[in-house]
């Protein structure tokens, strides 16, 4: 087995890890750390910044997340298929209205059940 032949991959982890792991340990040892009643409000999320970890909380938070990431990925699924659109024919755009209907059923079950209202 010949170093030499695995110094470029060796090389690449060592940088690529410097990269990620050095802006983080630089700004952490050289950012200001003033921490004041306004930084430690609620931002977000809703949630008091320093409580007990067992509270109780609304999951309407998580949901509304989860159906952004569902609907964010449908959007990314039409993308790839709009580019090979030609290549695909009517079988391949069917197939894609199929899923666009199925995911339409369920944006209207989640409406109707009141998931995307906010109070």
């Amino acid at each position: 087995m010949n170093l030499q032949e695995y110094l470029p991959i060796i090389l690449f982890i060592l940088v690529g890890t410097a990269i990620g792991i050095a802006p983080q340990v630089i700004g952490f040892i050289m950012g200001p750390n003033r921490p004041d009643a306004a930084k430690n409000s609620p931002y977000e999320c809703g949630f008091e910044a320093f409580e007990d970890a067992r509270m109780q909380f609304d999951v309407r938070y998580y949901l509304v997340a989860i159906l952004f990431i569902l609907f964010d990925l449908e959007i990314a699924f039409l993308f790839p298929w709009a580019v090979s659109l030609r290549d695909i024919g009517p079988s391949g755009f069917w197939a894609m209205m199929v899923f666009l209907g199925i995911l339409v059923v369920g944006l209207v079950y989640e409406w109707k059940k009141g998931a995307l209202d906010w109070e």
